[in-house]
């Protein structure tokens, strides 16, 4: 079992920093061109998307992104809850 946590934790903390890494390229012309910034969008707009459907840009600040990162910390906190009440 703690295998199994220690990989899961692994791979949220992964897809955590290539959110972080895929928001900071839209400050940066032309970055999500590049053929880094592609991957990161296959990876990380199938996550984003249902977010930014709910939530609509503030002006020009898409807060969308934050609230995605938020929910991914929160299940992540859970996800450790529930493995260290079942062992």
């Amino acid at each position: 079992m703690a295998i199994i946590s220690s990989v899961l934790f692994t791979i949220f903390e992964v897809y955590y920093y290539a959110l972080i890494v895929y928001i900071l390229l839209s400050w940066l012309p032309s970055a999500r061109d590049s053929s880094f910034g592609r991957f990161l969008a296959r990876i990380c707009e199938p996550y984003l998307e249902p977010f930014r459907r709910i939530i609509p840009p503030l002006g020009m600040i898409d807060i969308s992104p934050i609230v995605a990162i938020l929910v991914l910390r929160f299940a992540k906190t859970g996800l450790a809850r529930l493995l260290y009440m079942i062992s």
